[in-house]
């Protein structure tokens, strides 16, 4: 049931400015919190397939921790969305938290005290994996709750520059720590999810509209198929949204892989740790510029432009890391990649939110992402397989050949066209 819209100075005419972005203290927080947060995972996601290959040698071995660190968006996504839409959505990040928390911190105390055992990275990443699925849906869907909608725009732009700034520098932090320890980084990450815990706690603003305890009961069985029915239905239904989604779920598949074979590539030409983190940190370099700048490309390109450019311009650059030895000039290349991403991010998850009704935003996001995030596992199998099957170049190119596919049915597709409801 929608909830009754109140009677504000807005309904009769007289709308007050909301105060500033950063007068906001919910949003201050939440922010902050999930940048240290984003900062820790970002210096783990470093560390798990490097830790791997340095251990066992094997590349497959490296690509399957990946896919159980990615797995849980295939598998939770849907009901993980009715769920957000159903509790208490910081009682779920904090709890989530926490248990990431102590995920990490065995995987710490285990390398500290000298032990390594595949099967624990693997479950552990798989655990981390599941708990940050509903994590990620209760901050995107708090968003709206915490933030005026004139604000939405620069608030998304914000949030992109924080992730773009803690891949720049998780890698090379993460590549620093590793060379202290190989259980330090995930002993960072596991202190970066406590201090998400103790902001979340010091919000006072709710992160949901209309939720009393009393709502807080499971629903009669069924009703969480029919919620994320509902949900994926109509997501489906709304062409341009439709599309997107599937185009961004294609390109995740291709760039996991690719993440995969630029570190094979350095680790394989004897690059240390900390130098391929801060190649790596061009990616963060890239994305941070793309963030702070899509507002503007956004005011002067259509959605439907700014999608068809950013997928040519993808299959363009990725031949190119195949192409590039010198790890100044490989890191020059992923920056240029990586730039395109937060550009297409704002404008396309900001035009969703403005049209999907408020009471379907969990479902439909959960929908949205499993499309675009569930390919990723997939992509790591994938090229993990084909750096141990051919090279880690090779894979490179047969990637940018699926690109250049994936380019050529946006620029052809008529559900571009379409950006209304």
């Amino acid at each position: 049931m929608t909830a009754t819209t109140p009677v504000t100075e807005e309904s009769r005419g007289t709308r007050t400015p909301a105060p500033p972005l950063r007068r906001n203290r919910a949003f201050t927080l939440l922010w902050t919190g999930s940048a240290i947060s984003a900062l820790g995972s970002s210096v783990s996601a470093f560390a798990y397939p490097l830790l791997v290959l340095m251990m066992t040698g094997s590349a497959s071995a490296a690509g399957l921790v990946t896919f159980l660190a990615t797995l849980p968006n295939i598998l939770l996504q849907l009901p993980a969305g009715v769920l957000v839409d159903r509790f208490d959505r910081k009682r779920i990040m904090v709890v989530c938290d926490i248990g990431r928390a102590l995920g990490l911190g065995s995987i710490a105390v285990a390398l500290l005290l000298g032990e390594f055992s595949l099967p624990h990275i693997a479950v552990v990443a798989f655990v981390e994996g599941a708990l940050s699925v509903p994590h990620r849906l209760c901050s995107s869907a708090a968003i709206p709750n915490v933030v005026e909608e004139e604000h939405l725009t620069t608030a998304f732009a914000r949030n992109e520059t924080r992730d773009r700034a803690a891949h720049l520098l998780g890698n090379p932090i993460g590549g620093a720590l590793m060379g202290i320890g190989r259980g330090i980084p995930f002993l960072f990450d596991a202190l970066s999810y406590v201090v998400s815990v103790v902001s979340l706690l010091f919000i006072r603003k709710p992160f949901q509209r209309g939720r009393s305890a009393e709502s807080e009961r499971p629903e009669p069985r069924g009703g969480m198929f029919d919620d994320v029915k509902q949900g994926v239905a109509w997501l489906f239904k709304q062409p341009f949204i439709r599309t997107t989604t599937l185009l961004v779920g294609g390109s995740n598949f291709l760039f996991q892989a690719l993440s995969l074979a630029v570190v094979a590539k350095l680790a394989g030409s004897g690059t240390s740790p900390a130098v391929i983190g801060w190649v790596l940190s061009a990616a963060g370099i890239g994305g941070t510029a793309g963030a702070l700048l899509a507002p503007r490309f956004n005011r002067l390109l259509t959605l439907r432009a700014l999608v068809i450019a950013a997928n040519w311009g993808w299959a363009a650059l990725i031949p190119v890391v195949a192409l590039v030895d010198d790890p100044v000039a490989l890191g020059a290349v992923l920056a240029l990649i990586v730039f395109i991403g937060p550009v297409w991010n704002v404008g396309v998850d900001v035009y969703r939110l403005s049209v999907t009704p408020d009471e379907l935003q969990g479902r439909v996001s959960a929908a949205a992402v499993l499309v675009e995030f569930g390919t990723i596992p997939l992509g790591a199998l994938l090229g993990g397989y084909l750096i141990d099957q051919l090279s880690s170049d090779t894979t490179v190119l047969v990637l940018g050949g699926c690109m250049v596919v994936l380019a050529g049915l946006a620029a052809v597709s008529r559900s571009l066209r379409r950006t209304t409801s």
